[in-house]
């Protein structure tokens, strides 16, 4: 019984969200009650494992998430994205402009969704392909597959993020080898995209989207656009440093300090403080209304993976490692499991953070049995399912259409450029994921 349930409430969320469109806090939270009350639960337990599962997932990331779209919502209005952009291409150069293109893509989906991104950024690709010479398909692929990247893998991006709380890793660490995972990935997609984008052309007739209006601001440095993203991630990283059972910071005043300002909460929020500035100028009543879109972007994250941790809540009464016979899994097999059930939610409905958010409810009782116990385990554990939730992006994806239609390619050849690059990078990061549990 346990087994039909399982399959069932996965078919379940799988089919709602394809075939009926239904929103995935929705379904998920359909799944939790339907699941109960197939394994006999009577109903005020059903109702209290949702409550706790939602508000547990909730306790240590709602603010995380709200603060991080704050300030990705900054870097987009202000138009500090593009300032970024342009300094990672002064610091390339004009010659390597498709791989300047796919780090600047890299770095913006940090705070950014990977979709907002392309939109903002796409204005690039015919200017550069102009000054460079270089085919315009070149630098639509490399600056998909680099936003693309950091989506998946690196925090605060919510995704991952989520990955993180469901399965109790060290959001440190998670950042940390997420880093060290994406940055191939995000390689791998600028070679295949220099491979590829030159055999690649254009629509005969033009019939892009338009981009969104964004009133950049003027005299906005390099540095104060990189600040809200590099404060928060060196303050989460010395804290993970500081709790590595050495303590190279001591355990004194230091300690502490870094304890306090590296949490997840408070680090995020520092962020935000740096991010404020970026709209010097702009009227309080303009910046009151960024932050409220914000909220509003950050509150619909928020129900996904609230759902989601409800979700898992309600499989943790199963013993799922039996009923699927895993006993024996190795941590290698434990990683592969994980990229595998990723891979299959993300292709069958289209959604990276439904797949990551979904995955990790269903594998976060099985860490033990995976042998994934350890900090650095549990951490390549949310990069595995990260993985598979980008392995591919095709038709029922709303970032393939954001892509094909923002750089004038036929669904055919944004199938050949776009999402053949997404299935080597999942490939890629699967790879370096393997790798790092060897060394680690």
């Amino acid at each position: 019984m346990e087994l039909f349930t399982l399959v069932l409430a996965i078919l379940f969320i799988i089919v709602a969200t394809v075939r009926f469109k239904m929103n995935p806090v929705l379904s998920l939270t359909l799944a939790v009650i339907v699941s109960g009350l197939l394994l006999g639960m009577d109903s005020t337990k059903i109702v209290s494992t949702l409550g706790e599962g939602f508000g547990k997932t909730l306790s240590g990331i709602g603010l995380v998430i709200a603060f991080g779209t704050i300030i990705g919502i900054f870097l987009e209005k202000t138009g500090s994205t593009k300032v970024l952009a342009n300094s990672i291409l002064s610091f390339v150069g004009l010659k390597r402009s498709p791989l300047a293109l796919n780090l600047a893509g890299f770095v913006i989906s940090i705070p950014v969704f990977c979709d907002s991104g392309f939109v903002i950024l796409s204005s690039l690709n015919k200017a550069l392909s102009k000054k460079s010479g270089v085919p315009v398909m070149v630098f639509a692929i490399a600056l998909a597959t680099g936003l693309y990247s950091a989506h998946v893998f690196v925090p605060p991006t919510p995704g991952p993020l989520a990955a993180a709380a469901v399965l109790e890793a060290d959001l440190g660490m998670v950042m940390v080898l997420g880093l060290v995972t994406a940055i191939p990935v995000s390689l791998m997609g600028y070679f295949w995209a220099k491979f590829i984008g030159k055999s690649l052309r254009e629509k005969e007739e033009g019939n892009t989207m338009k981009e969104n209006q964004i009133t950049p601001i003027s005299n906005i440095k390099p540095i104060m656009a990189f600040l809200p993203l590099l404060v928060p991630v060196v303050l989460i990283a010395l804290k993970s440093i500081g709790d590595y059972p050495s303590h190279p910071f001591g355990e004194g005043l230091v300690f502490k300090i870094l304890g306090f300002i590296g949490s997840l909460i408070v680090a995020l929020l520092v962020g935000v403080f740096f991010a404020f500035p970026l709209a010097k100028g702009v009227e309080p009543k303009v910046r009151n209304e960024w932050v409220a879109d914000a909220l509003k972007q950050a509150g619909a994250i928020v129900l996904i993976t609230g759902a989601g941790g409800a979700f898992g809540a309600i499989l943790r009464t199963m013993d799922i490692a039996s009923i699927i016979n895993i006993n024996a899994a190795s941590g290698i097999t434990g990683l592969l499991i994980c990229f595998g059930i990723a891979a299959v939610l993300k292709t069958a409905q289209g959604s990276s953070t439904v797949a990551i958010i979904t995955t990790a409810a269903i594998v976060a009782p099985l860490l033990v049995t995976f042998g994934l116990e350890s900090v650095t385990d549990k951490a390549l554990g949310v990069l595995a399912v990260g993985a598979g939730a980008m392995t591919v992006s095709h038709i029922n994806d709303s970032y393939f259409w954001v892509v094909s239609q923002f750089s004038n390619m036929d669904v055919k050849t944004a199938l050949k450029g776009h999402t053949i690059a997404t299935f080597f990078q999942g490939l890629t990061g699967l790879m370096v994921i393997i790798l790092l549990h060897f060394l680690f």
